[in-house]
Parts: C-alpha cells; structure tokens; sequence
C-alpha cells in the first residue's frame, strides 16, 4: 500500500485506510531506532527544511531525526532566522526555499491555515507541524499509536481530553483521528475553553473532571495555550489546577489501566501533578519516542514509499 496525497495538513482529510497505513508504517519503523547506527537509506539524496515560525523542542527534534534517520538531509530555519524579518512574505520564502530542490517542507506558524496556503503553492510535500489553533496531525497520528500500542485497538474506548480545548490543535486532530475509530470522546474544559458548538462533532462536553473520569481508558491531557489567550478564560492558574487538574485522586475514578497522556510541554502542577506524570500510567515519554517512528513514516510515504 502506499499514501496517494502530496500533503499531510489535517486528520480530517485522511480517511480510515490512510490512518491506518501510516500507524503501520511507523511501528515498523521503530525498530530504526533501538539499532547501534540508527540509519536507513530510504530518503537518501532527499532534503527536508523544517520552517518553524514557533518555538518548538519536541516536533522540531523529532521531524528532524526522523529525517537523518531515513538518510535525508535536514535543514532547520526558524522565524529569526529567516528573511521574512526582512519584510519577505512567508509564500516568497517558501518559494526561495523551494527552488533550492527541496523535497519536504515541514511548516509550524501560529497562523491556522499556513500550512493549507503553501502546499496550494508548492510542488514541495508540505506537512503540517501546527498551525494555530486549527490542527496538528502529526501530533495525532502518534497519540493513536501509542494508545494503540498499549490498548491492542482503538475501537471503542473512552477517551477523556481535558484542558485548553479552544486553542488546543491537538485536540482538534486526537478528536478527527479517534473519531473514526468509534472512540467514545468527553471534552473537559471550563466553559470558556470549550468551542462553541464542538458537541456537533459527536463529542460529550463536561465542566466537571471528576464525573467525567468514570471508566476512562485514556486521559489526554492538554496544556493551557496562555500565548493564544487575549482575555482571562480563568480566574487563577491556582483554581485552575484544584478544578482541572489531574492528581491520583482523580486518576484513580479512570479504569485501573488507563493511559496519562499529555503533548507537551508539561506545566507540573497545573495540568497534573509530578506524581502522576511520572507514574505508572503515564505514556508521556513513549509518546516522544513515538513521534520519531510517526514522523519517519510521513516522510517516507509522501516520498512514494510502500508499506509491503
């Protein structure tokens, strides 16, 4: 099989098929990694640019380890370092870029639909890295393997996100990729981080973490996007956490086995606490590791591998 799309821009343009190739594709992959010379010549002779316009640790690192891991040659470029301080349009760098034979052009801005603008453009493969508020699909893709992983499916189960539902793209992209795995989904979230109208994507919305956490298989955990919030969503950080925060208490309302997941970066303390960030349920770090084999799977498809 092989992924017939020049872009990966948002999980609610891949159908079922598509997810499940790319899940495929990336667990094979991770062998890669437990390898003494963590190479593969699969993207050799190819160039990425990673055209981050936001600060970035964990989904900069790991698009560019995917990348030298599969052979390619990687090019980082950040907002700073980019002639668009110059006063140059982002479409002309882009196209700069481009006419220098790049391959892939990996593109975070905190402008929603930066991303769906350039691959209209670019002969280039564009994947999004995370474009505001709107999506971030490569985020998506290795939480479902990861629950995936640690679950056997995907089918069915319970998945409780809670935090900055409003601002938070990973949401918008765990919600469209476990959707279409029947998964049942509760958004929790003060009302003022709850967007209007989300129920319609067939979602059950809570103000209340606790009634929310009763036979959780997954809990998802979201940071609070304080750079996106213009306006006080929240009295304090303080109330915040004694009402949303996770604790072991509240872990212990979820099924026996269930998953703590969190994107990052973490705010101990707020979202959750040490303790359970660290504990037993918590796939936070496999999550990291994940997102190498999931970002290595992306490049190789758009590339026109087959996953035999």
């Amino acid at each position: 099989m092989e992924l017939k799309r020049k872009d990966i821009l948002s999980l609610s343009d891949l159908d079922r098929e598509e997810i499940d190739l790319i899940l495929q594709t990336a667990d094979s992959f991770k062998e890669v990694s437990t390898r003494e010379i963590k190479k593969v010549p699969a993207l050799r002779g190819k160039t990425v640019i990673n055209l981050f316009f936001e600060p970035s640790t964990r989904t900069r690192t790991s698009f560019e380890l995917a990348g030298k891991r599969l052979s390619a040659d990687v090019i980082n470029i950040s907002s700073t370092g980019s002639s668009t301080v110059k006063g140059e349009s982002l479409l002309d760098t882009a196209r700069n870029i481009e006419a220098m034979h790049s391959d892939f052009i990996i593109v975070r801005h905190a402008s929603s639909g930066v991303p769906q603008f350039l691959a209209k453009s670019l002969q280039s493969a564009v994947i999004n890295a995370g474009d505001g508020a709107h999506a971030h699909p490569s985020q998506g893709l290795l939480d479902l393997l990861t629950i995936k992983e640690a679950k056997g499916t995907l089918e069915g189960l319970k998945v409780v996100i809670v935090g900055d539902i409003l601002h938070g793209r990973v949401a918008h992209s765990d919600i469209h990729g476990l959707l279409k795995y029947g998964a049942d989904i509760h958004l929790v979230a003060p009302p003022t981080l709850i967007p209007i109208g989300i129920e319609l994507w067939g979602v059950t919305v809570h103000y209340h973490l606790d009634e929310a956490l009763h036979d959780a298989d997954v809990v998802i955990l979201l940071r609070l996007q304080l750079e996106r919030q213009n306006t006080a969503y929240f009295p304090t950080l303080r109330e915040y956490a004694k009402l949303y925060g996770l604790d072991r208490r509240r872990l212990s309302l979820a099924k026996e086995d269930a998953l703590v997941m969190h994107p990052g970066p973490i705010n101990r303390g707020v979202e959750v606490t040490s303790e359970v960030a660290d504990g037993l349920s918590s796939v936070i770090l496999k999550q990291v590791s994940n997102g190498i084999a999931v970002r290595m799977a992306l490049l190789f498809l758009l590339s026109g591998g087959k996953n035999d």
